[in-house]
């Protein structure tokens, strides 16, 4: 597959993921769904948005993504939002989040292991 055909593949799928995540943001309310399956396709877009940039030849991408998602975690467990004076932005709030749970760190490790398996299937087709 051409390195455009990758891009827009990998911007279908952060298409279709944002769009999942927003459906599960808006309309999901339980205690399953949005805290645990949210946070583990949350690292699943972040890689697919990287990947529309650099498709290929990244094999540690992965555990990039979960360094950056568990330091936003570490910096809500400081408070950021409140620091940087953003609590009163709504958009800004959510996006970097105001609530520390080490749960969620777990969710990413989850996320990324997946992709970890996704790069080793990947690889191994080549």
């Amino acid at each position: 597959m051409g390195l455009r055909k990758k891009r827009m593949a990998y911007l279908l799928a952060t298409l279709l993921l944002f769009g999942i995540e927003l459906l599960i943001a808006l309309f999901v309310h339980d205690d399953f769904i949005r805290p645990y399956v949210g946070d583990v396709l949350v690292v699943v877009l972040l890689y697919t948005f990287v990947r529309i940039f650099i498709p290929e030849k990244v094999r540690w991408l992965p555990l990039y993504i979960f360094l950056f998602a568990a330091g936003v975690e570490v910096l809500q467990y400081v408070r950021i939002a409140e620091v940087l004076g953003l609590s009163d932005n709504r958009i800004l709030s959510v996006v970097i989040g105001s609530v520390f749970d080490v749960k969620d760190i777990v969710c990413y490790g989850v996320g990324c292991g997946l992709l970890f398996v996704y790069e080793g299937v990947k690889r191994g087709r080549k």
